[in-house]
């Protein structure tokens, strides 16, 4: 069989497929509203811990910041090491952090899952910006398991991975 005779018989039975796959995709059930109010628990969650981050220079802040972590949390940072305690990790958060940079959750990159009868994990890629030049200068991915206990909650396992400087076309919005 020739070429032009291959793509004849191909491309339309390709064509076909998709068209047959579409209506299915687009069938999918929507999230339940369970889904839903944890996606919205945990999304403002991940806004309060992080303002009281982005504020950290201000000790009130920092106390705020911390009381979101379990004593025993363990914190995985692919270029900080790992911390076991919360008081390792705020130590370090505040050296390092406090008064040189914010964090940023990069819009649409959140998802939230359930871990039945525990908590969540919330997945999301977050940007890194300074307070001296407003540059958003590095990014990385990121997932955090939130622990629910009767009605708190609070992270016990941290992963900040993939660190990387941030490229033009990710600046933030007016940069």
């Amino acid at each position: 069989m020739n070429k032009f005779a291959v793509s004849t018989i191909v491309v339309p039975m390709l064509i076909a497929f998709r068209l047959s796959a579409a209506p299915a995709a687009a069938s999918q059930p929507d999230p339940s509203p369970a889904a839903d109010a944890l996606f919205d628990k945990i999304a403002a969650l991940d806004t309060a811990v992080f303002d009281a981050f982005n504020h950290c220079s201000v000790p009130e802040q920092l106390q705020r910041h911390a009381s979101y972590f379990a004593p025993d949390v363990e914190f995985y940072h692919d270029q900080g090491g790992v911390t076991w305690t919360r008081q390792a990790m705020i130590a370090k958060t505040a050296q390092n952090v406090c008064g040189h940079f914010r964090r940023e959750l990069v819009p649409g990159s959140l998802k939230v899952y359930p871990i039945k009868d525990f908590g969540a994990i919330e997945q999301g890629v977050h940007r890194f910006c300074q307070f001296k030049t407003g540059d958003c200068d590095g990014m990385a991915d990121f997932v955090i398991v939130w622990r629910h206990q009767g009605d708190q909650w609070q992270i016990t396992r941290v992963l900040s991975y993939g660190h990387h400087p941030v490229h033009e076309s990710t600046q933030a919005p007016g940069k």
